[in-house]
């Protein structure tokens, strides 16, 4: 395994980076490539179903297909992280986190990985354990 840590992104910054959003970071961007040639970023697979509901809200325009998008994700070198029983199970645990499931299981999934998660919810910045890396800088 490389000297990188295993960076999992929050939907938004998924959203943003496959948008091209200027709302991602520079260096939050610089550091989500350089993982991207180590392999190893991750996607929790329950930002898609986050993503899907978005979209269904109206809340996110999205153009295509969201399966096809996911396999050209994963095919690309991105790694799907899913919620298996040990992360629900971390996620109903977590203390002090109120707010929205998606958000617990992706910090669930963080926390289960070990992985430091790109984000700009401040929720989710300030949780301490999780290593985080800003998306807006």
């Amino acid at each position: 395994m490389s000297s990188f840590l295993m960076i999992l992104l929050d939907t938004h910054v998924l959203v943003w980076l496959d948008q091209g959003s200027e709302l991602l970071g520079k260096r939050a961007r610089r550091m989500i490539e350089q993982s991207h040639q180590q392999e190893e970023v991750a996607i929790a697979s329950v930002s898609f179903w986050e993503i899907g509901m978005l979209i269904e809200k109206g809340r996110l325009a999205f153009e295509g297909s969201l399966t096809e998008w996911r396999v050209s994700l994963l095919n690309g070198g991105f790694v799907e992280l899913p919620a298996d029983g040990k992360v629900a199970l971390a996620a109903a645990s977590l203390k002090g986190f109120s707010g929205d499931p998606v958000d617990r299981l992706i910090l669930a999934t963080a926390l289960n990985q070990e992985a430091k998660l790109v984000t700009a919810d401040d929720r989710l910045l300030g949780h301490r354990g999780l290593k985080t890396i800003n998306g807006l800088i």
